[in-house]
């Protein structure tokens, strides 16, 4: 990518952040066309709302705590030092059922903004 600067980051300097959800929030590391790496932290009691992508494939891992995962009908307990891919139109969530904050990184291709349908 010519033109393009290096530079370092982290979730206290993130490329840029948002807040959702109930307190939840999103440390954006590396974005461009074709991929996105995000660190999110969720607190205690809190997820997000179920919904798929049409075309993006997503990859969950877990860096603290454990990830509860509805994806389709199914459930998935996913512990720090796993990870879970969830492909194109698979209905899905992540929440905390635990009592300490749930941090996360994921990746996501292509990019997400503009293909996420809400259930």
């Amino acid at each position: 990518m010519p033109g393009k600067k290096n530079k370092v980051v982290s979730s206290g300097v993130p490329v840029s952040s948002y807040k959702w959800g109930a307190g939840c929030a999103a440390f954006v590391l590396s974005s461009n066309d074709y991929f996105s790496i995000k660190k999110e932290r969720i607190p205690p009691g809190t997820g997000e709302q179920l919904h798929l992508h049409h075309k993006a494939v997503q990859f969950f891992y877990i860096l603290k705590g454990t990830g509860s995962f509805e994806i389709g009908q199914a459930f998935f307990e996913v512990n720090a030092g796993q990870g879970i891919e969830i492909g194109p139109g698979q209905p899905h969530r992540i929440f905390n059922q635990e009592k300490e904050p749930l941090e996360f990184l994921v990746c996501s291709h292509p990019l997400t903004e503009q293909d996420r349908l809400n259930l």
